[in-house]
């Protein structure tokens, strides 16, 4: 088994990283822990290197060349049946790799992990998560996820697809499975953590990214969505990704088309309709103007918050990408202590 982690600019987490790394629990204890930096310039390398004693590997890629890259060219150095992706900030629990490889079975190519978030400011995020944990589960149940978690998965090694650079690995790389006949399974007691963005600036614009980045590599797996070729595979693609992608623009048509059936049907229904939305907006606007003034809102305005600013992201994320294309490199955001 082996541990590789995406390091550019990590020095104030780095350590940790390593140091919970090696005190994970795996069979005979032949754990081998690999971090790339993807030409760090701060100390990153230097720290990683301080753990060579005690079996860590640096690879240093000189070009900022990008996450994708990297993960392509450190794993075409590794030898073990398995490989486990993992961001410098996610913190695993002490069984996290065994459960992860215990989950693969016959047609199993990935498996991914369950990502908790704790601490920081961006509570929405967490209530984000916790939905997004039971979608994952009856996905895994029906089928196959549609999508991984750079914080924590893991391919067998025969089954890793090389990705091309502008592709955003944790979400093209288990469609490359898929489209090779295996499967890609949840495990939610490999457990990964996090915190939170410190305020939701830094969530706007790391989301902006992400989906930037995801409709790259959707246009470039467009095969998957022909419901002829894998039915159930297509129709969760649609639904979870594409659909819930685009829900900025759901959202306007039944805010508009709500407020014009007021004046031309005769319902009780549609004022109704008209007004909840006017509030959930209301309370979404309240939760921003308390993060302005930098003051603690509570979860009836800040999940509303965080809701329009997500979808704001989707928004200028799809703009980004049609304008200039894909964000191919990273940047380190700052993290809570």
């Amino acid at each position: 088994m082996t541990l590789i982690v995406a390091a550019y600019n990590e020095e104030d987490i780095i350590g940790a990283k390593i140091e919970n790394s090696l005190q994970l629990d795996y069979p005979g204890s032949k754990l081998d822990i690999v971090v790339f930096s993807d030409e760090s310039s701060d100390c990153t390398d230097e720290i990683v290197q301080s753990y060579a004693d005690e079996g860590v590997e640096l690879i240093r890629i000189e070009g900022r060349v990008g996450k994708t890259v990297c993960q392509n060219e450190v794993v075409d150095t590794i030898k073990t049946d398995f490989i486990v992706f993992s961001d410098a900030n996610s913190m695993y629990d002490r069984n996290a790799i065994k459960r992860l490889v215990e989950r693969f079975d016959e047609g199993t190519g990935c498996v991914v992990g369950e990502l908790r978030y704790e601490g920081g400011a961006v509570e929405g995020e967490s209530v984000y998560w916790r939905y997004e944990r039971i979608v994952k589960r009856l996905e895994s149940d029906f089928h196959s996820l549609v999508g991984g978690n750079g914080a924590i998965y893991a391919v067998r090694r025969e089954s890793y697809v090389p990705l091309p650079a502008d592709a955003i690995s944790d979400f093209a790389e288990p469609l490359a499975v898929v489209r090779d006949g295996e499967t890609v399974k949840y495990e939610p007691d490999a457990i990964a953590r996090e915190h939170t963005e410190e305020d939701l600036s830094g969530e706007l614009s790391r989301r902006v990214r992400i989906i930037s980045r995801s409709w790259n590599s959707l246009f470039d797996n467009l095969d998957l969505l022909n419901p002829i070729r894998q039915p159930k595979f297509a129709f969760q693609l649609l639904s979870h990704k594409v659909l819930r992608w685009l829900s900025p623009l759901f959202l306007t048509v039944a805010l508009v088309s709500s407020g014009l059936l007021i004046w031309l049907a005769d319902s009780v229904v549609y004022p109704v309709l008209f007004g909840g939305q006017l509030f959930f907006y209301m309370l979404a606007a309240t939760g921003w103007f308390f993060e302005e003034f930098d003051i603690n809102a509570p979860l009836i305005l800040h999940v509303p918050h965080y809701f329009v600013v997500s979808n704001i992201g989707m928004v200028y994320g799809l703009a980004e990408f049609l304008r200039n294309g894909p964000v191919i490199t990273w940047e380190t955001t700052d993290r809570a202590e």
